[in-house]
């Protein structure tokens, strides 16, 4: 069924509203295309063949893969813990799992950086940003692998193939397009970070392009290293997108072995699960209460300065995931249920985002609002659209598999009742979609409550966020004065994360 419904044209009100969703989330692509082609070839030559160049790239290149290699070791086995092994306190390990979500980069460096001022360089950075990382891949995966058959797994080994032959034989081939998202995710967060990487002084694209936006007589180097960062991006996403779409799964049969008891073994399993949050959390939250207690600290913590962050970064999180959401659904519906080129490149279009540093997103949407909406230039909204279209490709996966999951024979008998196409759309599709509609919004959230560098571009005078906040005062290197604030980032980030494991997990079997 779902074959044929991917034979067929997708309405033409959807379409238009995926075409207006692609349209805005190239807004920071098309303003780094035009400053590329106003810099003349001259500039362009000049600022790629520099001898650093190629450093930053390959740092870049390497942190990126590094970090993603580790995530999908440490989340693929989490994932089959969370999905497959009989665990005591099961949502206790599911919320564990999805705590780094939580953290932004630059906050679990801040921490490590308190308590341990020697952090520098490749290896640092690689093991903070591979912390924050791996829910990236243990919370898609292991959905994946709740809905996967046993039933291959139990055939290879009644042919004598150990567990783990009989594993990679019959739950991978399942298994593999969420993994390829989530490392998908880690590589595309790991390749356009800036705090964590700033704090730890390891040079890569970001840190350089945003030290040449510092300096207004350096804009051609920039806007060159951007361009080169977001052609990785593409690079990336259409190499992933290739591998799978030509990826064979097998149809899962709904048939499922028990849990697995571990016994002597569960320590070292729930130590996986663990692991990731204690080091992207706990030892940075130790740190920050100590900090927080000092004297000197709590004579400098301001009560009405630290509530209107916290409105702030509540309000314009929220409002960045509802326009994430708005602009995904047009685009995974279409994603989920048809195929061809226009298709592939919707797809394509609406990932990039991620690539693209929060810099250049904030520098093209004040371009965008001085030239197009004027009077949209330094309000909230401007803000919360920037959060909407950096974000959408977090939302777009959670949309697409939602939607995905919906029976196609819904649709056509929704259609033969005599509504139309997009009022099946709106009122089958989105409705029955909605817990994962929902689950996409708060990753968005808690995404946006992180966000740092568009956010410092974007935000109206007199604004100001848990993140800015805290990055204006590590950046003096008040760590003390900056504790509440990296705490209660911590915190409130903590509830969407939290709801994203809860709403994840299934009851225990």
């Amino acid at each position: 069924m779902a074959d044929q419904t991917a034979t067929r044209r997708p309405p033409t009100a959807l379409w238009a509203a995926a075409a207006v969703a692609c349209v805005l989330a190239a807004v920071p692509l098309l303003y780094l295309v035009v400053r590329i082609a106003g810099a003349g070839g001259d500039q362009i030559a000049e600022a790629l063949l520099r001898p650093r160049v190629p450093e930053l790239v390959g740092n870049s290149l390497l942190l990126a893969g590094a970090v993603t290699a580790a995530a999908v070791v440490i989340g693929v086995p989490g994932a089959w813990l969370l999905s497959r092994v009989a665990l005591p306190a099961r949502p206790v390990w599911a919320a564990l799992a999805a705590l780094p979500l939580a953290v932004p980069s630059y906050l679990a460096a801040y921490g490590w950086l308190a308590a341990l001022p020697q952090m520098q360089g490749f290896w640092a950075s690689w093991f903070v940003l591979t912390c924050v990382c791996v829910p990236y891949v243990t919370l898609p995966t292991a959905a994946a692998m709740r809905s996967a058959s046993t039933r291959f797994d139990d055939l290879a080994r009644t042919l004598g193939r150990p567990p783990a032959a009989a594993f990679f034989a019959g739950t991978w081939p399942q298994i593999a397009p969420a993994v390829s998202v989530g490392a998908l995710l880690t590589f595309l967060y790991t390749l356009s970070d800036f705090g964590g990487v700033a704090l730890f002084r390891f040079p890569v694209l970001t840190t350089a392009i945003h030290q040449a936006f510092g300096a207004s007589f350096d804009r051609d180097y920039a806007l060159v290293l951007s361009s080169v960062l977001v052609l990785i991006a593409l690079v990336v996403v259409v190499a992933e997108q290739l591998l799978r779409r030509r990826a064979a799964v097998p149809a899962s049969t709904g048939a499922r072995s028990a849990p697995i008891r571990l016994r002597a073994l569960l320590p070292a399993g729930l130590a996986v699960l663990a692991l990731p949050a204690i080091l992207a959390a706990g030892v940075p939250s130790v740190i920050l209460v100590a900090r927080a207690l000092d004297a000197s600290s709590l004579r400098a913590f301001d009560p009405s300065e630290f509530a209107s962050a916290l409105i702030g970064t509540l309000s314009l999180a929220g409002a960045g995931a509802v326009i994430a959401v708005l602009l995904a659904l047009p685009v995974g519906a279409i994603v989920a249920r048809y195929r061809g080129r226009g298709v592939r490149a919707a797809e394509v279009a609406a990932l990039l985002p991620l690539g693209i540093p929060g810099v250049v997103v904030g520098l093209s949407l004040v371009s965008f609002s001085l030239t197009v909406v004027p009077w949209w230039y330094q309000s909230a909204l401007v803000l919360a659209f920037g959060y909407g279209v950096m974000f959408l490709p977090k939302a777009l996966g959670g949309v697409r598999s939602a939607i995905a999951q919906v029976p196609p024979s819904l649709e056509d008998l929704s259609r033969t009742l005599g509504r139309t196409a997009m009022a099946t759309w709106w009122q089958v599709t989105v409705r029955l979609a909605r817990p994962g509609v929902l689950a996409a919004a708060l990753l968005v959230a808690v995404t946006a409550m992180k966000e740092l560098p568009a956010t410092l571009l974007l935000r109206p005078t007199g604004t100001d966020t848990l993140a800015t906040e805290l990055w204006s005062r590590t950046d003096v290197a008040a760590y003390g004065a900056a504790a509440p604030y990296a705490l209660a980032l911590l915190a409130v980030a903590c509830v969407p994360a939290f709801l994203l494991s809860r709403d994840r997990e299934p009851e225990d079997v």
